[in-house]
C-alpha cells in the first residue's frame, strides 16, 4: 500500500503518514466523540489506523449476550476479521485478545506487571493490523487512555507518541488511585501532548514542556441554521422571558444553588431545564420551584429549537476537579445560535470571555442575566455565532499538526 501524497499544503499541513489511534471509546460505541472526530480529519490527508479498547474480562462476564461483545469473541476466536475498512484511508480494528481486569488491584509492583502484559496482548494485535496495513513510521495518538495504553511507546515505538488529554480523569473514582501515579508518567514519556482547553494543556505542561492547547472542535451545522423556526410544542404555554440549559443534569456537575437562587430572585422570569437527570437532581428541591420546568431529554436534532426559544442561556457548573479542567461543548452551540450566555467563570471559560458573562457566585449570576437581556441584539447575535463557528475539527486539527511540527 501507498501512503497519501499532497501538493500546495499550508507549511504545518501533515500528509502521507500512518496514524494509529488510540482510546477509550471504541469505534462502534454509536455516539459522536472527539477522538473519532480528529481520526476522520487526520484521515483526509493520511492513512489512519483506530483502535477499539480491548475487551475486558469483567465486561465479557458481564455482558457476554450484548451484540458489540459477540463480535469481539466472533474476532478473537477466528470467526471474523478484526480489521474493518471505514472509509478510504481509514480502518478500525477489533482486538483479537482479552484483557484482565486489574483496577482493583492495589499493590503497585503486582498492578504495573499485570498491566504490562495486557499491554503487551494489546500491542500484539495492533502490529498485526499495521503490519497487514503496511504502515511505517507510526504516529501513536493516545485519547486519555492512562492504563490501557500506558506501554504503547515502548511496545510500538512509535515515530511520534502523542497524549491527547480531553477530561481530567483522575477526578473520577475509577481512574484515581492508580492514575494519579501513572497518568504523570505517560505525559511526561510522551513525545508531546495536546489538550482541548487551557486548563488541561497546564496540567500536562507541569509533567512535559511540550504540551499544547489545541482547541476544541465542535459539529455546530444544525445549531448555525436553527433561528427562526417553530417553538417547541411543551415549550408554547412557558411565557417569557426564559433562561434555559440544555444538558445532562449530574450533581457533581451542575449548581443546584444557583438555579434555585436564579429562580427566586428573577420570579418574573422562567427556567426551562432541557436533559436528562440522575437520581439526586430528580429529588433535588429545583422540582418543587414554580418557575423552573424539567422537559426531560431530548433527541439531538430536537436540541437547536429549544435553544432558540431562550432569551438566555446558562452553564451553572459546579466548581471542581471533575469539571474545572472540561471544555464546554454546549457554550460553542449556545453561542452559534447567537445567544447571550451566563456561565459560572472557570479557567476553560476564559477562552470565552469576551463573548459570555462569566459569573462568579450566585447573586452575580442574577446580576448578569439582566444584563445580557438588556444588552442582546442583532450585532452581537452575529458576533457569537461567527466565533463559534471558528471551532471546527479542522482548525483543531490543524493545532495538531503544529504541535507536532514543533518538536
Amino acid at each position: 500500500m501507498t501512503s497519501k501524497t499532497s501538493y500546495s499544503m499550508p507549511a504545518d499541513m501533515i500528509t502521507g503518514r500512518d496514524f494509529v489511534i488510540v482510546g477509550q471509546q471504541p469505534w462502534d460505541e454509536g455516539i459522536g466523540s472527539n477522538c473519532r472526530n480528529i481520526a476522520l480529519e487526520f484521515s483526509k490527508h493520511n492513512r489512519v489506523l483506530y483502535v477499539n479498547s480491548a475487551l475486558n474480562r469483567i465486561t465479557l462476564l458481564r455482558e457476554k449476550t450484548e451484540p458489540r461483545v459477540q463480535r469481539r469473541l466472533a474476532v478473537i476466536n477466528g470467526k471474523e476479521k478484526g480489521l474493518v475498512s471505514i472509509q478510504p484511508d481509514l480502518w478500525n480494528l477489533y482486538p483479537s485478545c482479552i484483557t484482565e481486569s486489574i483496577n482493583q488491584v492495589k499493590v503497585r509492583p503486582l498492578y504495573n506487571v499485570l498491566n504490562k502484559r495486557n499491554n503487551r496482548l494489546y500491542a500484539q494485535s495492533i502490529h498485526k493490523a499495521t503490519d497487514e496495513l503496511g504502515f511505517k513510521n507510526i504516529i501513536l495518538f493516545n485519547d486519555n487512555d492512562i492504563f490501557g495504553s500506558f506501554y504503547l511507546k515502548e511496545l510500538l515505538r512509535p515515530a511520534v507518541s502523542i497524549y491527547y488529554s480531553r477530561d481530567y480523569m483522575i477526578a473520577d473514582g475509577y481512574w484515581k488511585y492508580h492514575g494519579e501515579v501513572l497518568e504523570p508518567q505517560l505525559i511526561a514519556k510522551s513525545d508531546l501532548c495536546v489538550a482541548n482547553s487551557t486548563y488541561l494543556a497546564s496540567y500536562c505542561r507541569k509533567y512535559n514542556p511540550h504540551s499544547y492547547n489545541v482547541g476544541q472542535g465542535c459539529e455546530l451545522d444544525i445549531f448555525t441554521n436553527a433561528t427562526g423556526g417553530a417553538k417547541p410544542s411543551d415549550m408554547v404555554g412557558i411565557p417569557g422571558p426564559v433562561v434555559g440549559y440544555v444538558g445532562v443534569m449530574q450533581t457533581n456537575r451542575l449548581d443546584i444553588e444557583i438555579l434555585a437562587h436564579v429562580a427566586e430572585h428573577l420570579p418574573h422570569m422562567n427556567i426551562v431545564l432541557v436533559g436528562p437527570e440522575d437520581e439526586e437532581f430528580k429529588a433535588s428541591r429545583l422540582h418543587a420551584i414554580k418557575n423552573i420546568h424539567f422537559l426531560g431529554p431530548k433527541p439531538p436534532t430536537e436540541l437547536p429549537a429549544y435553544i432558540n426559544s431562550f432569551e438566555v442561556c446558562l452553564n451553572p457548573q459546579l466548581v471542581n476537579q471533575t469539571t474545572i479542567g472540561n471544555y464546554p461543548r454546549k457554550i460553542d452551540e449556545y453561542l452559534a445560535i447567537g445567544k447571550p450566555v451566563v456561565a459560572t467563570a472557570t479557567e476553560a471559560m476564559t477562552f470565552f470571555a469576551e463573548h459570555t458573562y462569566l459569573a462568579k457566585t450566585k447573586e452575580d449570576y442574577v446580576q448578569l442575566i439582566q444584563q445580557a437581556l438588556a444588552e442582546d441584539n442583532n450585532t452581537l447575535h452575529a458576533q457569537r455565532s461567527a466565533f463559534a463557528s471558528s471551532h471546527t475539527w479542522e482548525n483543531s486539527v490543524k493545532e495538531i499538526y503544529k504541535a507536532i511540527n514543533a518538536i
